[in-house]
């Protein structure tokens, strides 16, 4: 076993070798870049699709051993770079803005038609076929992105056990934080935030169903952007929860996760949700919402109790500075709001959405197996079987299947289970909904991911933004969240607030 040493000295290696390899021969350098540089570097051929692809295979190959960010390569990847290239020499219709050209990791519960495995980090979907591209998939392709591969995850989603550590599945093994390899890379999307923290892709597409875009993001210094529920399609996902499950981009900056989102929103008609969210979508696109001075006359709600009881020390601290970053910028503070039943809302026992939450997982897996068009489990039971076959007796033990458990003890949505969704669109109407209309507020602003579940419960978006790093290089982030549909106000919010602080910083791999 390599010593503390040993480890440092091959991390400080990989990291010397990867800024070497990060500078093509014409001078642009690939590490930190967005889409818009790497745009400007095809249209100046300074660039190529396939140097583009290579640099990451490479960055994958010589850091995933240490950082387990990345399950699969597509091995059509090159292929695909290729084919961008042809398309931008010839002119080709679309090939010279946007996501064309650009490689996208994937969350390994999102489906595709071709070489790669989708199997939300469990060997149980090891091989199984999806009958089509996952919703989102279709527009990232129609689009000219390159799918790169399959990020890492929290195995099901989280969504096997109480006690499964953020990060962990059998298939891509334990994810590690780029910052300081100890710390805590949160879940379940923690490949795609890993990631794009450690430049082995500048765009990653994760899920959410209770703060697993949003948590690791803030735990890696990432942008995360979870939309409104149903702005982007969940067909070809991996479920949990028809009514909470969202996709969204995690990448480095707040224009890059824009780009992603403009390509995947929209109406599919395999996902019915998305045609009634689809009324959100605004003319034009996101895009027009990266506006520097965005924060100017916006009504921003704080609710410190008790979500600033949860933070370090240093957290704190920036998060005081940052409320007068925010008020600097023309935005108007009110402050020492309080969300009711906020301790409710937080504890998933009590507020119901546990309850809600094991059903629809059942319900949404049991559907999502059987239109497999291959696949050696169909049913929620046959998963726990094969854990129970196959799994390490030892990780069964320690980490076990309860949640699974629980889940198959359920039987579709009865008295219980309607009582539970009853009680948290009350939560919701009388809390967060209530405080924004009361208050007139265009969006809360809250340190951390912690209103992870507040949003989560009412499908509501959120956006989070690197915002420090305390003592020993751990991040975290800011998150600003508003009603349904309000992705344009939290676009100008989030982009001002990192145009005017650009606190994000690559990666130091601390041991």
């Amino acid at each position: 076993m390599a010593t503390d040493e040993q480890l440092k000295f091959s991390l400080f290696s990989s990291v010397i070798l990867a800024l070497l390899l990060a500078v093509t021969s014409d001078g642009f350098s690939i590490q930190e870049a967005t889409i818009a540089d790497i745009q400007l570097a095809f249209d100046q051929n300074l660039l190529t699709s396939r140097q583009l692809v290579q640099f990451y295979i490479v960055e994958i190959r010589r850091l995933n051993s240490i950082l387990n960010g990345v399950i699969e390569i597509n091995p059509d990847a090159l292929y695909q770079a290729d084919t961008a290239d042809y398309e931008r020499k010839t002119n080709s219709s679309g090939s010279r803005s946007g996501l064309h050209g650009i490689p996208v990791l994937l969350k390994d519960n999102i489906g595709t038609k071709d070489k790669l495995n989708t199997t939300a980090g469990s060997f149980a979907l090891f091989r199984s076929v999806v009958a089509r591209d996952a919703g989102v998939v279709m527009k990232l392709r129609r689009a000219g992105a390159i799918i790169l591969g399959k990020a890492s995850m929290t195995e099901w989603a989280a969504f096997r056990s109480l006690t499964l550590p953020n990060g962990f599945s059998p298939r891509g093994g334990q994810g590690k934080n780029p910052y300081v390899l100890s710390a805590d890379p949160c879940g379940s999307s923690s490949g795609p935030a890993i990631s794009v923290a450690a430049n082995l892709v500048a765009v990653s597409v994760g899920t959410e169903t209770d703060g697993s875009i949003l948590c690791p993001s803030n735990a890696n210094s990432a942008v995360g952007i979870k939309p409104t529920v149903g702005l982007t399609s969940r067909a070809g996902v991996v479920p949990v929860s028809f009514r909470q499950d969202t996709v969204g981009p995690i990448c480095r900056t707040v224009s890059d996760a824009v780009h992603v989102l403009d390509a995947i929103v929209g109406v599919d008609y395999n996902d019915a949700a998305t045609k009634q969210a689809s009324q959100y979508i605004p003319y034009g696109g996101y895009k027009q919402f990266l506006k520097p001075y965005g924060l100017k006359g916006k009504r921003l709600g704080v609710v410190r109790n008790p979500f600033l009881s949860f933070a370090s020390k240093a957290e704190s601290q920036a998060f005081g500075y940052h409320l007068q970053t925010l008020r600097q910028g023309g935005a108007v503070i009110v402050d020492n709001l309080e969300i009711a039943n906020i301790e409710t809302i937080l504890n998933p026992n009590a507020s119901g959405e546990a309850v809600a939450l094991l059903a629809e997982f059942k319900i949404s897996l049991n559907a999502y197996l059987r239109m497999l068009v291959a696949s050696q489990v169909r049913s929620l039971a046959d998963v726990i079987a094969f854990n129970q076959k196959f799994v390490d007796v030892e990780k069964l033990e320690e980490f076990g299947q309860d949640i699974f458990l629980a889940a198959q003890a359920t039987n579709g949505i009865g008295k219980v289970e309607r009582a539970a969704l009853l009680n948290l669109a009350k939560l919701t109407r009388e809390g967060f909904e209530k405080l924004i209309w009361d208050n007139k507020l265009d969006a809360i602003v809250s340190p951390g991911a912690r209103i992870g579940p507040v949003l989560a419960i009412g499908g509501f978006p959120g956006i989070n933004v690197p915002a420090g790093y305390d003592d020993k290089g751990v991040p975290f982030g800011i998150n600003f969240g508003g009603l349904k549909g309000s992705e344009p106000k939290l676009i100008e919010i989030s982009y001002s607030f990192e145009q005017a602080t650009k606190i994000r910083k690559p990666p130091s791999f601390k041991a």
